[in-house]
């Protein structure tokens, strides 16, 4: 039995609603990644409850696909799976997902890479 594909992986592809084998894929090009933009907030740091109608915007999500380009310079270091901070000014939305938090966002709008290090203590 083959493994199930990963929540990334079902980000790249969609398959045919026509039943087929066929699978169709995102991949940005020029110098554009393709992000995951994460869950709008409903509940506020301190524990304050939103109204449906009222969520609080994110500009975090994580790298599902970066374009060729990109990979190749290394003045970006931006990897697949990578959290990010994105301004979302110029990211285009892709049609793909049922609750569409798939944008394609040039590389100048990722303002910054969250990254972990070794524990405290090592």
């Amino acid at each position: 039995m083959p493994d199930e594909p990963s929540e990334e992986q079902d980000a790249l592809t969609n398959r045919s609603s026509e039943g087929s084998k066929r699978l169709e894929t995102v991949e940005p090009v020029g110098k554009r990644v393709l992000i995951r933009k994460d869950e709008d907030k409903k509940i506020t740091r301190v524990g304050i409850h939103l109204p449906d109608k009222m969520e609080i915007p994110t500009l975090t999500g994580r790298v599902v696909a970066v374009s060729s380009q990109v990979e190749r310079d290394p003045d970006y270091c931006v990897e697949r799976y990578d959290r990010v901070l994105f301004h979302p000014k110029h990211a285009i939305p892709v049609d793909f997902e049922g609750d569409n938090r798939l944008f394609v966002v040039p590389i100048e709008d990722v303002v910054a890479v969250f990254r972990s290090t070794g524990s405290i203590g090592e």
